[in-house]
């Protein structure tokens, strides 16, 4: 009963989110604002809290690393051949790409987080590293590559060096592994500006999506969707269950590969010309569907 109360609730902040920007309070420069506050304060004082404790070696195993490559490589190339046939190169290109791109650091960290133990939270927290340091240039390649846009992939990368996310887990990370303490009213501090990440990461996604109803393609949407939210996530606890890990780690991988689609795929392929009001209702649909299949999933491993 819990897990629905949590999920019903994430539900709520998205649509009170898109209820704000419909009414005008949440307009671009307040959505930008507070998507700020949650990206650079909120999620990595999370991050650093579930890791500055713990000592790398304990949290990054090969069988984690591996696996996590495997599952991301693995549903996109199932992507890939289920939207082969796809007529419009850019809509391709989308479907491709959200089949696999996960939003772990708006939704799946601070879902984990409020869900589960801070065990499950560390793993998730380098579950989103290993992910994100390699689902980004993927994406960007495939979008540009389909659609011959110009992209500063260098750029991108090197961008990676200076993501506040990324920052606090290797600081995290970097502090539990040498063993320094962290003064209690700091941690404390810490700990309360991460309860907010959740909050505000789901009225900013909320903010930001957008829909056009009567311009569903119910084949690529339904096949993104399944591909994301039920494939992504099936095949997942395969692996880690073949690989034999511990239960810490598998209900923090598969729930995190379980996430919808990232907003952030709406912003690439509006940049590398993508099919952009296709990318945003994916975004929106297998947010919505997601609240369903992340009960399922978070019943099932929990």
């Amino acid at each position: 009963m819990e897990v629905v109360s949590r999920l019903l609730a994430l539900l709520v902040l998205l649509l009170l989110g898109a209820g704000l920007r419909t009414t005008g309070i949440l307009n671009t420069r307040r959505t930008a604002t507070l998507n700020a506050v949650a990206y650079y304060v909120a999620l990595p004082a999370l991050i650093f809290v579930s890791t500055y404790d713990r000592d790398i070696g304990e949290l990054l195993s090969p069988a984690l690393l591996g696996g996590l490559l495997f599952v991301l490589f693995a549903t996109a190339g199932i992507a890939w051949l289920v939207h082969r046939n796809r007529s419009s190169t850019p809509r391709r290109s989308v479907a491709i790409v959200q089949s696999y791109h996960s939003n772990l650091g708006y939704l799946g960290l601070p879902l984990v987080a409020a869900t589960f133990n801070d065990d499950v939270t560390a793993i998730a927290s380098v579950v989103l590293g290993v992910v994100t340091l390699t689902q980004l240039p993927l994406t960007i390649v495939v979008l540009s590559t389909l659609n011959g846009a110009g992209a500063a992939i260098g750029d991108e990368i090197r961008g990676l060096a200076t993501n506040p996310v990324l920052a606090a887990l290797v600081g995290g990370l970097a502090v539990g592994s040498v063993g320094i303490s962290i003064p209690g009213p700091a941690a404390t501090g810490l700990d309360v500006l991460g309860m907010l990440s959740l909050p505000l990461a789901l009225l900013c996604v909320g903010a930001s999506l957008q829909v056009d109803l009567p311009s569903v393609d119910l084949g690529a949407t339904g096949s993104v969707i399944a591909l994301k939210i039920v494939c992504m996530p099936a095949i997942a606890w395969l692996v880690f269950s073949v690989l034999a890990v511990d239960a810490t780690t598998l209900t923090a991988t598969v729930v995190m590969l379980g996430t919808p689609s990232a907003v952030s795929t709406f912003v690439f392929a509006t940049e590398l010309g993508g099919d952009k009001e296709f990318a945003s209702l994916n975004v929106f649909l297998t947010t919505l569907v997601s609240i369903a299949t992340l009960f399922v999933l978070i019943t099932f491993v929990g």
